[in-house]
């Protein structure tokens, strides 16, 4: 099952998340994210792929995982070779989108490849990028939280 999550406005930050598309490609490749710090068993951790001109915008790209805490491995299969980011969250009611307290700021975990950090704005594509060959690879990320804290344990 693939979750859309829409543009989500994270204006205390300067940054717009990405939506997801229902994806999947006709490529060979086979990514491997492991997302860590994910902070409930309940819902789905979700990702999205993105090229350069799609980072931070629609990423048609995406898959996603039940959520187990610690951390979560989503896997996609069919990604052509070429330069990639992953955006990531942690849809923990189930919705298809990342939540918003007061001035957009999320109330799910949210993160990056190369676990490119959220400062006062969104990563670079520089710092989220990654290339793949078109073979089977692993990444990891983590997510991060705005409000209510990180993983419990």
């Amino acid at each position: 099952m693939t979750l859309g999550f829409g543009k989500v406005a994270l204006a205390a930050l300067g940054m717009i998340a990405a939506p997801a598309l229902a994806g999947g490609s006709t490529g060979t490749g086979t990514l491997h994210v492991e997302i860590g710090n994910v902070r409930s068993a309940k819902g789905r951790v979700h990702i999205d792929v993105c090229t350069q001109a799609q980072f931070l915008k629609d990423c048609p790209i995406s898959a996603d995982a039940p959520a187990r805490v610690g951390i979560t491995t989503v896997s996609l299969t069919g990604l052509p070779p070429g330069r990639y980011a992953v955006q990531a969250f942690l849809d923990e009611n189930g919705n298809g989108k990342v939540d918003q307290a007061l001035f957009g700021i999320p109330k799910e975990g949210v993160g990056f490849s190369n676990d490119a950090r959220i400062k006062l704005g969104p990563p670079k594509w520089s710092d989220a990028m990654f290339d793949t060959t078109g073979g089977e690879q692993t990444i990891r990320l983590n997510l991060r939280y705005f409000l209510g804290g990180d993983a419990k344990r």
